[in-house]
């Protein structure tokens, strides 16, 4: 095995300080990036692109036409790390014709599972490039900087750079921002402290940190200024924001305040907020749903298990009651507020007891929405060393029970909003010709008949019919359109 552990460095000059290097005749590369996992992911996705924009990297949408390929990797999933060694052997093939031709293709490996198995991926695919983790895409520039010195020096050997540095790399990311569109992810907040016993956010994604205000709501007027009408703040656990108010002096807020205070901006019409935590849902967050007209009455609360035994082997620390009374404070600022959740079945113990508690926490709450998964064991959690791991036929069963019962929810939500009106953001064209498509406020994707000129525009929705995954309604007034400006709706494709 070779590779080179890049060089710890105090401060990253950014990617300005590195241009020159790169030289006149470098400055016209093509960039390819494909995420997988959270919002997150898309976001520092994003950042990636802007951060290698000084040094002439322009986004593409296909690999074959990268001059840098990289892959943002997510390790929530089952065999995810499989997953990319799988992608990787087809980037294999492109790297090797785009040198037969003469040129060179560099391959990154980024994100999570770059985190977590960086040796081994350098070690099983000696081709990549470069593999760096989450907290060090701020180092970018010095990173290719150094894979290009290396083969200019004869060495084959990747760079691996996954520790977790001093520096935050928010402090380092460039200002200017490649448009994210009219709906844009905003990064707050960011690794987890629980330690969830099945979750390997915290060994990835380290520690829990939060950004400053005021370097939350200066790039927020800059994703507006880009083009954006609505913004998602993100988090690891969102809600366990705690950042240093504008003011300085050793005050801070939580998130009750920031989202107040991101509101009041001009030109934002909508905001978001996720992933939660229930243990960290204040009474100042719950109340601003009640007050804060631009924030949705949409919330990603996951809850995993219905039973106490489950939530207290998963170390959530709190109970399936705590969770119900959380909810029913939610609903007292917020009527309609709707809810999503994550559900993880077949966790190492659960008994039909304990499944049948689950069961009983989607009756008494109904969700909106809801993402369900099988519990697969990751290297390096406690939950993996559980004994009474549960079969996988079971696993199965329960799982097709818990999603037609979830699905059952999700089309009786969907179907109540008919005849209703609603606020819908058009943010893309529809499936068919004549068709646009946005996001109502409860996060439903709506369709209706009209042209890209609706694009960018907040209209009122009478809606129609409801689907499994969408609703489709006609426009209430067909007067002027509120458009978005060029730059939002012709924003650069950089997500793959």
């Amino acid at each position: 095995m070779s590779f080179r552990a890049a060089p710890r460095r105090a401060r990253s000059p950014g990617s300005a300080g590195f241009a020159w290097w790169f030289g006149r005749q470098d400055l016209n590369k093509t960039l390819f990036i494909k995420t997988w996992g959270c919002q997150m992911n898309v976001y520092d996705s994003a950042r990636m692109a802007d951060v290698l924009a000084p040094l002439g990297y322009k986004p593409v949408d296909r690999p074959d036409d990268a001059d840098m390929v990289i892959l943002n990797t997510c390790h929530i999933r089952e065999k995810a790390s499989e997953k990319v060694f799988s992608e990787l052997g087809r980037l294999r093939a492109l790297k090797k014709r785009k040198a037969v031709g003469g040129g060179q293709m560099l391959l990154a490996v980024a994100g999570c599972v770059g985190q977590a198995e960086g040796a081994e991926i350098l070690a099983r695919a000696p081709y990549v490039d470069l593999v760096f983790g989450p907290q060090t895409f701020h180092r970018l520039p010095e990173l290719v900087a150094e894979v290009r010195e290396g083969r200019r020096n004869g060495d084959p050997g990747g760079v691996l750079d996954t520790e977790f540095p001093p520096e935050s790399k928010f402090d380092f990311l460039p200002e200017e921002q490649g448009g994210q569109g009219l709906s844009a992810f905003l990064a707050v907040q960011e690794g987890c402290d629980k330690f969830c016993t099945f979750c390997v956010v915290p060994y990835t994604r380290g520690a829990e940190f939060s950004r400053p205000a005021a370097s939350i709501l200066a790039e927020a007027r800059r994703l507006i200024q880009g083009g954006a009408r609505e913004i998602t703040l993100l988090g690891q656990n969102v809600n366990a924001w705690h950042g240093e108010a504008p003011e300085g002096g050793g005050h801070r807020w939580g998130l009750g305040s920031l989202v107040r205070a991101v509101a009041e901006l001009e030109g934002l019409a909508r905001l978001r907020y996720t992933t939660s935590h229930p243990r960290d849902l204040d009474e100042a967050l719950m109340s601003a749903h009640g007050e804060v007209p631009q924030l949705m009455p949409f919330v990603h609360l996951p809850v995993q298990s219905g039973s106490d035994t489950i939530l207290a082997a998963m170390n959530r620390r709190h109970t399936a009651d705590d969770y119900r009374r959380q909810v029913d404070r939610l609903r007292q600022f917020r009527a309609d507020l709707a809810l999503s959740s994550d559900f993880i079945i077949g966790f190492p113990g659960e008994s039909d007891a304990d499944f049948a508690a689950t069961l009983a926490l989607i009756d008494d709450i109904g969700f909106a929405q809801a993402y369900s998964f099988k519990y697969s064991p990751r290297p390096g959690t406690p939950a993996a060393e559980l004994d009474q791991q549960v079969p996988e036929a079971v696993k199965d069963e329960r799982l097709a029970i818990l999603q037609d019962r979830l699905n059952s929810q999700q089309r009786a939500f969907n179907q109540a909003a008919v005849g209703s009106v609603m606020p819908v953001l058009f943010d893309r064209s529809g499936r068919r010709p004549g068709q646009v498509m946005g996001r109502s406020p409860f996060m439903q994707a709506v369709h209706v008949a009209g042209d890209v000129s609706r694009l960018g525009a907040l209209a009122d929705v009478r809606i129609t019919a409801a689907h499994p995954n969408s609703l489709s309604g006609r426009l209430v007034d067909s007067g002027p359109v509120e458009a978005a400006s060029a730059d939002a709706l012709q924003a650069p494709e950089v997500i793959a």
